[in-house]
């Protein structure tokens, strides 16, 4: 066990248990220390880490650049407001509108807090450049979504476990299923002001949409002179073998959402990035974040930016991907009923007469692998992008034991 730590497991899984709020069900593992693909526990032991905080770890835990650009600025200032400008802010803004291609960027912290900054804006374009009536705006979302936990963005969910008993709801959102352009094309009205998707759903599963589905999504949207705003919160900043997801699929949203991995794992930085044609609806003292582009958060999310333009992440996730997934689709028919994935992002559904998601990922932290379950009896695996080919060969090695364990 690490010198400078004095309890046990047990101690620190009572302590949170006892005055933690129980919103989360994590795995009995207390983490203490992590660098690259690997963390390790209390006691000493070690585990790849291939959940990767849902894709806020990209780069791995630790990354050198990011740690250093974020020690260099706590020496410096790390909060003013932004009653004032400061000199982080100003090249991390247009740093990332550069590597989307767009023009302007509002800095927030929390994913959450850009899918509610977006939601606000497109409200804001369709009542201001639109032309739509007051009160009437209405945004368009997919079945299965997961958007994040604001009392907003619960209101357009389909999980009872998110929604239930945290009515009354936000009006001004219809829902539609997921990979289905035609039951879009049949929603949108003279009222829509966007629709709001994920490029992949992650929350979901890793349920990948139809190839050409968000081309016709853009192409329905242009149409009818609705936004189509892009959720790349977790799929975005490298994970899918591109920089955002998107591009996989040659399409290019009028809004992109971006948050976790832009704070490199260390700091919360999200943003909404589109043109001034959109974003240039925002007038001041309209909406806003104490934090929001802060220096500490600005300087870690430039040097995140650095990273993403040398384009080598996006072509390393790429690659890995790709023989994950070969291993992957192995295992289908010995425990694993279907495999869905994008870059080195995969959700991997076990057969729920051998076990659920939840007792595969206990198994695996056993041997020395986190993932996570979500929905039933699906795994995700999202490793950082710094993860070795040796190193995702011996997790599926782990799991295809697991499996054989439980008799497959």
């Amino acid at each position: 066990m690490t010198a400078h730590l004095a309890a046990s497991t047990e101690h620190y899984l009572a302590q949170a248990e006892e005055f933690g709020a129980h919103n989360y069900h994590p795995l009995p593992i207390v983490v203490s220390e992590a660098f690259g693909a690997w963390v390790t526990d209390v006691d000493g032991k070690r585990y790849l880490d291939c959940l990767a905080a849902y894709s806020a770890l990209n780069f791995g835990h630790g990354h050198p650049v990011l740690v250093d650009a974020a020690k260099a600025q706590l020496d410096r200032v790390t909060l003013t407001s932004r009653a004032f400008h400061n000199d982080r802010l100003g090249p991390f803004l247009e740093g990332l509108a550069r590597l989307a291609g767009k023009e302007m960027v509002l800095a927030m912290n929390t994913g959450a807090e850009a899918v509610e900054s977006a939601i606000k804006v497109a409200r804001a374009w369709g009542y201001r450049v639109k032309g739509v009536g007051p009160g009437r705006a209405k945004i368009i979302v997919a079945d299965g979504n997961f958007h994040g936990r604001t009392t907003t963005i619960i209101s357009f969910s389909d999980d009872p476990d998110a929604r239930a008993d945290f009515g009354p709801y936000t009006p001004g959102f219809v829902s539609v299923p997921y990979g289905d352009a035609a039951a879009l094309a049949a929603a949108i009205d003279d009222d829509t002001v966007a629709v709001l998707l994920e490029p992949i759903q992650g929350e979901a599963g890793i349920v990948v949409p139809p190839r050409g589905y968000l081309a016709e999504v853009r192409r329905l949207t242009r149409d009818a002179n609705v936004l189509f705003i892009a959720d790349e919160i977790q799929s975005g900043l490298g994970r899918t073998g591109a920089t955002f997801q998107c591009e996989n699929e040659g399409v290019i949203p009028d809004l992109y959402l971006l948050g976790k991995a832009l704070g490199g794992g260390i700091v919360p930085v999200s943003a909404v990035v589109g043109d001034a044609s959109v974003l240039g609806v925002l007038r001041p003292g309209e909406h806003g974040s104490t934090f929001g582009g802060n220096p500490l958060a600005a300087a870690v999310g430039l040097a995140v930016v650095g990273l993403l333009e040398t384009g080598d992440y996006q072509r390393r996730a790429a690659a890995l991907g790709a023989g994950l997934r070969a291993r992957l689709d192995a295992l289908v028919g010995r425990g694993v009923v279907e495999v869905r994935s994008a870059g080195l992002w995969a959700g991997v559904d076990i057969d729920p007469a051998l076990a659920t998601g939840r007792q595969v990922a206990e198994l695996l932290a056993e041997r020395g692998v986190l993932a996570k379950d979500t929905h039933g009896s699906t795994i995700r695996l999202a490793p950082p992008i710094v993860v070795e080919a040796e190193e995702l060969d011996w997790a599926v090695d782990q799991l295809e034991a697991v499996l054989a364990e439980l008799g497959a």
